[in-house]
């Protein structure tokens, strides 16, 4: 089964709300499709969002580099010799995660489709179904109440609250959001990165002394200032978790050997795909500690591998894939199959998507 052809498409999905973090404003997935065709007439899909303000790629970044360095590297390879492919597929050109994680999972579907068996199965199979947080997006703190309180309705037990704007009244926003939902609700902050290091442990001590019960906060501090999150870490009883910190095996491994986390959020998008995202775990693993599957603004495409990765793994122990539920429309055919808050998949071979509508030229 070899690669015959790489073809790219753009999707455009709206979303049900703005979606606000400490980083960026988006209103609708502008997404590219990854389709890799092979000589035996199989399809694997796959998909990158242009999120420039974590990974630094755009749709054009993310379509020349497909265009130019990867199809030309992979075009004629065996797709059932994955060491191999995956090799071409990392060293022909430095960074550029999200091209790469796009035909990375388009990779990983042809793959299992040969198999015969599903990606979940082939990774593992720890479980078929996953239960997915909420996101709430960074607003006033009556707007946040009230969507949080949405949330509850809709049989989310756990949200995830953008902060790290303005901290003082990101108190204010987690007091609201806690009065809302009650004492039984996880809540999960992320700052995005927002906060400074000094800001980020006063913030975040003064909820312990509220006694928001806080379950974890999310890149409290710069993505490269390790000696920060450790401090942070060192500082504070709350659980941290290191995001934008931790794209590469390297910045897992270094990232535990400095005790600088107690949790690594992985996104398939900051990672190159599940090739090293399993490089992630097993690092993780060695450490004894826990791992979060998160998603960008994604379809579900891309967020259907995700779930399978998720649900493969033992150390994944929580999941934050709710772009799917953030997106007014679902354009995939097949896939991972949604009962709010929970994402379950089956064993037809491969991710198990036959199609896509609405897909546009390029």
């Amino acid at each position: 089964m070899k690669i015959k052809d790489i073809e790219l498409k753009h999707i455009s999905i709206p979303l049900t709300k703005t979606f606000k973090t400490a980083l960026r404003t988006v209103d609708s997935a502008e997404n590219t499709v990854v389709m890799v065709h092979t000589d035996d007439g199989r399809t694997g899909f796959g998909e990158a969002p242009p999120t420039k303000a974590i990974t630094g790629e755009d749709n054009e970044s993310i379509r020349k580099t497909i265009k130019e360095f990867i199809t030309p590297a992979l075009i004629g390879q065996e797709v059932t010799d994955m060491d191999a492919v995956q090799e071409k597929l990392h060293g022909c050109i430095e960074g550029n995660n999200s091209a790469k994680a796009a035909v990375d999972m388009a990779l990983y579907d042809l793959f299992t489709q040969e198999k015969g068996i599903s990606l979940c199965e082939y990774l593992g199979g720890y479980r078929d179904k996953v239960e997915t947080d909420i996101t709430i997006s960074i607003n006033e703190p009556d707007e946040m109440a009230a969507d949080a309180a949405a949330a509850v309705k809709q049989g989310f037990s756990a949200l995830k609250l953008k902060v790290g704007i303005d901290s003082e009244k990101d108190i204010q926003r987690v007091r609201a959001i806690r009065e809302a939902v009650g004492k039984d609700m996880k809540i999960r902050l992320d700052a995005n990165q927002g906060w400074e290091v000094d800001e980020a442990i006063r913030t975040i001590l003064k909820m312990e002394e509220l006694g928001f019960d806080i379950e974890l906060v999310e890149q409290p501090v710069k993505a490269r200032d390790f000696e920060g999150m450790k401090k942070v870490k060192d500082s504070v009883n709350t659980v941290i978790m290191a995001d934008e910190s931790c794209f590469t095996p390297e910045d897992a491994r270094r990232l535990l050997e400095m005790n600088a986390a107690d949790v690594l959020n992985i996104k398939l998008m900051k990672c190159g795909g599940i090739y090293n995202a399993l490089k992630i775990i097993e690092i993780a693993e060695e450490f004894g500690v826990e791992c979060m599957l998160g998603c960008m603004v994604e379809s579900k495409i891309s967020l259907t591998a995700a779930a399978h990765l998720a649900a493969a793994k033992k150390t994944i122990t929580r999941v934050d894939l709710d772009a799917a539920i953030l997106l007014k429309e679902d354009p995939v055919i097949g896939g991972f199959h949604k009962d709010i808050p929970w994402f379950s998949v089956d064993k037809t071979p491969g991710l198990g998507i036959t199609g896509v509508n609405g897909l546009q030229d390029i």
